[in-house]
């Protein structure tokens, strides 16, 4: 997985659009929007392409065919699943000969990222920690985005390792396993033995991955730049969103950097009596090459989990919780990928901790925002969390509050009531998340990811130990919480910050002060008006007065006769050299008002009193 820096500005992240075919439907289920973008990638595009997009396209030509062709192969198939005819939904197939149409949505979208390869995989990955934005459905499903990759030749990677440590591999390590024990699409990793005798597992970059995920990356930055053309995906500010992408993938491509976290984690938890993490090897580490310590455990994700009497499952489960509240709350610095396969429970009844290419950072501000958030469910207070949501995300201008509290209110009345040792909080955050979804608020990404934590930790926790609940823990720990808070330390750090902005503000706003008088009195002080929501009602005036213009010309045309002319002799009801061309306006303007009224009475606004 990738690494995602939370502190990532929440504006990175722009809320979503009503809904992706323009009309405001809210309910509409995540999958349903993000499937149409397949549908025709093509026949959308506004023209107005920025310059700097071409020589993207030009460079990597084949490439963008490639993707286009995918996407508009799973595009068509979720319109034949449409379709009520089983024979042609074998029409089309992925590269493992499974009919698309016989798929959901989501698993189509899953399917459609894997096959464009590593690049796409991890995006998919990292919109899997957003479920706020893509909806919980999809979001479920991207999980599911597997890093399988064919393994380079070993003498492709021993000729990386020698490159990269600068010796001959046999002067290194006096084993080292061709076969690797893993590969995903960035990296495959080995075992070895070091010359001292320690047993290590040695991650290696695949050759040539720079190039593939550079182009890859030029394709996705000139496809942003045409996609934030189409208002439905405009408000999504594709451009942003991708440029953060481009940002987390490189930092992965960088395993130096993955190094200093799995440092820090491992000093963290270096005297820890219940957690362990793998000492990282640093003078055997580039920014091709991880080489770090074995742990010799037994994975959550294993077909037989750890059993035995020498296993407490319960307090394995409460000690691995209770750390990650502290690296969460505590720390502000926090392993962010705890599902089952980075869980390792070891001879010791120690919980082992693995890649930690995935991390996250939160800062104190939010951190004591997502306590209380947590506080509001088990006290059964809708206002606040309510409130807590609107404070914490950036809301859209048209939110139905009194409609948002009503669903808070029966979401805490079913949850809030639940024994603690009955509440799945896993599933409690699932429901919240979909709420917020559905009224399209946008959370920072710091709290997206800690949602997308608890709802891992809880379901990681359960493998161990079924009854295990989170939530006890949660109330345990509210007690340090407050206890945190009011400590005098705490306070002094907030009296400094304030002293700081204050002394800040003093210091500028004089020079502020005067920059505007000055502006005013030059006649240089400008005010920018952002009129939105404008359009369609811009639209509808223009195509009115059209409508009138037209009617008006083709009544003088009638009156005047203009030729060519109908009925040249009279007839019944005295018509007489008719002008066709005034008729024909005229029934044209009939039209383009009677589609004006059907606008007007589609926005309801036509008669609405204030």
């Amino acid at each position: 997985m990738p690494e995602v820096d939370a502190r990532i500005d929440s504006h990175t992240w722009s809320s979503p659009p009503p809904d992706y075919d323009g009309v405001d439907r809210q309910q509409r289920p995540a999958a349903d929007g993000v499937a149409s973008r397949v549908d025709n990638p093509l026949c959308q595009f506004d023209a107005r392409v920025k310059i700097s997009t071409i020589p993207q396209f030009y460079r990597n030509v084949n490439r963008m065919t490639e993707i286009l062709s995918v996407l508009s192969k799973y595009g068509l198939a979720d319109g034949i699943s449409r379709l009520n005819l089983d024979f042609a939904k074998g029409l089309l197939k992925n590269r493992e000969g499974e009919a698309l149409a016989r798929h959901t949505r989501e698993t189509r979208i899953r399917m459609a990222l894997a096959e464009l390869g590593p690049t796409f995989i991890k995006l998919g990955q990292i919109l899997s920690t957003r479920p706020d934005l893509v909806g919980s459905a999809l979001a479920h499903e991207l999980t599911q985005l597997q890093d399988q990759a064919p393994t380079d030749p070993p003498e492709v990677i021993r000729q990386i390792v020698t490159d990269e440590l600068g010796q001959p591999i046999e002067d290194i390590f006096i084993e080292f396993h061709d076969t690797p024990i893993a590969s995903a699409s960035i990296g495959q990793v080995h075992r070895a033995r070091l010359r001292d005798g320690r047993d290590v597992v040695v991650k290696v970059q695949h050759a040539g991955i720079d190039d593939i995920v550079r182009k890859d990356l030029d394709v996705i930055s000139g496809l942003a730049q045409l996609v934030e053309r189409l208002p439905e995906f405009a408000p999504y500010r594709p451009v942003e969103t991708i440029a953060e992408f481009q940002r987390t993938l490189r930092r992965e491509l960088d395993f130096g950097r993955e190094e200093r976290n799995l440092n820090q984690f491992y000093l963290r938890f270096q005297n820890h009596a219940k957690i362990r993490v793998p000492q990282p090897i640093s003078e055997l580490c580039t920014p091709k090459i991880l080489t770090m310590e074995m742990l010799e455990g037994v994975k959550l994700s294993d077909p037989d989990p750890p059993g035995g009497d020498l296993i407490d499952r319960e307090e394995i489960a409460r000690c691995g919780a209770d750390a990650y509240l502290d690296m969460i709350f505590t720390d502000g610095f926090f392993h962010a990928d705890p599902h089952p396969g980075n869980l390792l429970i070891l001879p010791d009844n120690r919980l082992g901790l693995l890649d930690f290419g995935m991390v996250g950072r939160i800062d104190e501000r939010l951190r004591e925002q997502f306590e209380d958030l947590l506080m509001a469910i088990v006290s059964h207070d809708p206002v606040a969390l309510a409130s807590l949501i609107m404070r914490m995300g950036r809301v859209p201008a048209d939110l139905d509050r009194a409609q948002l509290q009503n669903d808070l209110a029966d979401f805490v009345a079913v949850y809030g009531s639940q024994p603690l040792d009955r509440l799945v909080l896993a599933d409690a955050l699932e429901e919240m998340i979909e709420m917020i979804f559905k009224y399209r608020i946008v959370l920072p990404a710091q709290i997206a990811m800690v949602l997308k934590v608890f709802i891992s930790l809880e379901g990681s926790a359960q493998l161990l130990a079924p009854r295990f609940s989170l939530m006890n823990v949660v109330q345990r720990y509210q007690r340090k919480a407050i206890l945190r808070r009011f400590s005098p330390a705490r306070r002094i750090r907030k009296l400094r910050r304030v002293y700081a902005d204050l002394e800040h503000l003093i210091e500028t706003l004089p020079r502020r002060t005067t920059e505007i008088l000055e502006q005013i009195q030059s006649g240089k002080f400008d005010v920018h008006l952002d009129h939105r929501g404008l359009e369609p009602s811009v639209n509808r005036l223009v195509l009115g007065m059209l409508a009138s213009a037209l009617f008006m010309g083709s009544a003088l045309m009638l009156s005047q006769r203009v030729p060519p002319v109908l009925f040249p002799t009279p007839t019944y009801f005295g018509l007489h050299r008719v002008s066709i061309l005034g008729l024909g306006g005229c029934a044209v303007s009939v039209l383009l008002g009677l589609r004006v009224l059907q606008a007007i009475g589609k926005s309801g606004h036509l008669d609405r009193r204030e």
